[in-house]
């Protein structure tokens, strides 16, 4: 479970693709928001900002008509752990991109799971969150 927790090179990425972190949502985190990345990408970088408070990554990849002027995190979330259920678009040639995901979580104690679709533009090269429904 990931609460906020601080990783080392080796940890697995938050995102459950299988591979370190240092090797897969980090490179994205440090390259800057939605820079030579799928839609997808962006959304597991997305979720392992969550899992880590990395507010400035997140505010960084979320389009400017749609982002929160303050974002907070729950202290009483965990992150137990994301599913890609389907991606429509969102690649190298696509100026918009839908994600259909799955991510577990407990705030409480109480587990808990958000379903959502999020929407995706690619802005001067670079991948950004629009919203959910």
């Amino acid at each position: 479970m990931w609460n906020g927790t601080m990783m080392d090179s080796e940890t697995t990425c938050p995102c459950e693709c299988g591979l370190p972190y240092a090797e897969h949502c980090q490179k994205i985190h440090v390259a800057g928001a939605g820079l030579g990345v799928s839609a997808e990408q962006l959304m597991r970088a997305r979720y392992s900002a969550y899992v880590l408070h990395l507010r400035p990554f997140l505010l960084e990849s979320w389009h400017p008509d749609t982002r929160p002027v303050v974002l907070e995190f729950d202290q009483n979330i965990e992150w137990i752990g994301l599913e890609i259920i389907d991606t429509v678009a969102g690649g190298a040639l696509d100026t918009s991109g839908v994600v259909e995901f799955r991510a577990r979580f407990t705030r409480s104690g109480e587990p808990l799971e958000l379903h959502e679709r999020s929407s995706f533009a690619q802005v001067d090269g670079r991948w950004l969150y629009i919203d959910g429904e």
